[in-house]
């Protein structure tokens, strides 16, 4: 895999994982009612995640990508539509009332919070169309996957352990002003037209050869 190539990948990780979808949503409730004590407990749980969603799901996919061109394009157009899609529903799911109301119950630990945090974040359609829509375009046919599925979610692992560990220090020490409605709001509606973004960017990328 190039350096360039890998930059481009960084740069596209790093813009999804900023959108405010159910992973980050929960990050900053539990750094919002338990503060910075469960920041390390949270990002470890949402590593996990990701490398469990992300693993499950090159591993299906090396072979589709080196069955056809057709079949490619299929998998480019179905995965640009569905981010169309989520980045529209994120946009118009944007909650109203902040987030002073998302409180953590009294006896959550740091454990607790590191197996849901891993739960949702398994479970992130928002996550799952990236690694189906979006990873494919980075992979290069000709060189062996193995190595280069290696580099990806080591580096996608990374960047969401430092992004869930960021959001939650940045909402323990912003609280009032990360709860607000108009912040949170603004957040999630910046980050579906963003996810809608990466679906006309996957629409208009070509098969990599």
């Amino acid at each position: 895999m190039s350096f360039d190539l890998w930059l481009t990948f960084v740069a596209a990780a790093t813009a999804l994982l900023m959108i405010p979808g159910p992973t980050v949503l929960l990050v900053l409730s539990y750094a919002l009612s338990k503060g910075r004590g469960v920041a390390v407990a949270s990002a470890a749980g949402v590593a996990l995640g990701d490398f469990t969603a992300m693993t499950a799901s090159l591993l299906g996919l090396g072979a589709l990508v080196m069955t056809s061109a057709m079949l490619f394009s299929v998998l480019k157009w179905i995965g640009a539509a569905y981010l169309l899609w989520m980045g529209w529903k994120l946009f118009r799911s944007a909650p109203s009332t902040g987030l002073q109301a998302m409180t953590a119950a009294s006896t959550v630990t740091p454990k607790g919070v590191f197996t849901h945090a891993a739960a949702v974040t398994t479970l992130n359609p928002k996550s799952i169309a990236f690694f189906v829509a979006f990873v494919p375009q980075f992979l290069r046919t000709e060189a062996p996957l193995g190595p280069q599925f290696a580099i990806l979610i080591a580096t996608f692992v990374t960047l969401a352990a430092l992004n869930a560990l960021a959001y939650a220090l940045l909402a323990d020490r912003l609280r009032a002003w990360v709860g607000r409605p108009r912040v949170i709001t603004g957040l999630t509606r910046t980050g579906g037209l963003t996810l809608m973004g990466m679906g006309l960017a996957t629409a208009a990328l070509r098969r990599p050869s």
